[in-house]
């Protein structure tokens, strides 16, 4: 397997995907948590492609104004597809959750943790909790699960691993759905769904495709960890979903203040915030939830 690849600032990645979306090459990317820098990377089954896919890396770079030196090399199949085993680690996550990687579950079970566990083989989807944003999202679950009186139903738009859905119902949320763009997405989410032992309805779904059988319907609690931008194009889409509380996450903090003014436009309160690294969540409720006034 041939890859092309470079490191980048944080605040450049987004708007490098923006570029490469729906191009020729297909780009991912990994960001461990002590770099200061983002891997992208385009990976290639053909070789010969390499000095285009050099090129096209090279001109999108120069668009969104990142420099960065561009290398070329070989891995071999099974060490990049499981190279990201190597970065993810059994981490404890809130107050009650750890998320626990497959292969380290003999190691987890020796601790006699009292910690909730979700056991997680992300593959090709995204979420481990290893991300800013998805650790936030699930600390805000766990802080409004161990609140609410009633257990409250869960809608988790944009499910990659599954990671925020299978933590809702560990925790107790019910019912907990959660949908994803990607079939390979739904596919991973609904494997971990069946080592966790919970019940998660998964399902593929599309922001902005809406049709009359949507399969979209009011949850109590709404996550929404997708894109800045995202949110703010479907968030009348999003909105119509939330029956008192809603997550939003993926959002860089410069554009934040983009995103709030977008939900309290539509008639929700910011309860709070949480702001990691480079990035930005939101608690937001109804203004006509008697909820609205709970702290976090």
């Amino acid at each position: 397997m041939t890859f092309v690849s470079c490191s980048i600032p944080e605040q450049f990645v987004n708007p490098l995907f923006e570029v490469f979306d729906e191009g020729d090459f297909v780009l991912s990317s990994y960001r461990d948590v002590e770099e200061s820098l983002t891997r992208v990377r385009i990976f290639l089954e053909d070789q010969s492609r390499a000095e285009e896919a050099s090129l096209c890396l090279r001109s999108a770079l120069a668009l969104v104004g990142a420099e960065a030196p561009i290398e070329t090399g070989e891995l071999p199949d099974e060490d990049w597809r499981f190279s990201y085993r190597r970065h993810f680690k059994i981490d404890e996550i809130g107050s009650r959750l750890v998320i626990v990687p497959e292969w380290d579950v003999p190691a987890f079970n020796a601790t006699a943790s009292s910690r909730l566990p979700v056991v997680l083989d992300p593959g090709l989807a995204f979420g481990t909790g290893k991300h800013e944003t998805t650790r936030a999202c699930l600390e805000y679950i766990d802080e409004l699960a161990q609140t609410a009186s009633v257990p409250p139903s869960f809608l988790d738009m944009g499910c990659g691993s599954g990671i925020l859905s299978i933590a809702a119902a560990k925790l107790g949320l019910s019912p907990v759905r959660g949908f994803d763009v990607d079939p390979e997405a739904v596919d991973a989410a609904r494997e971990n769904a069946g080592k966790n032992g919970v019940e998660v309805d998964f399902f593929r779904h599309a922001l902005g495709r809406a049709a009359p059988d949507s399969p979209l319907a009011p949850a109590d609690l709404v996550a929404a960890n997708i894109l800045g931008p995202l949110l703010i194009r479907f968030a009348d889409e999003i909105v119509p979903c939330v029956g008192r509380w809603l997550i939003v996450s993926g959002i860089l903090t410069e554009l934040y203040p983009e995103v709030l003014a977008a939900y309290r436009a539509r008639g929700l309160d910011e309860l709070s915030r949480k702001t990691l690294g480079e990035w930005t969540t939101g608690l937001f409720a109804r203004t006509d939830a008697p909820h609205k006034t709970t702290k976090f």
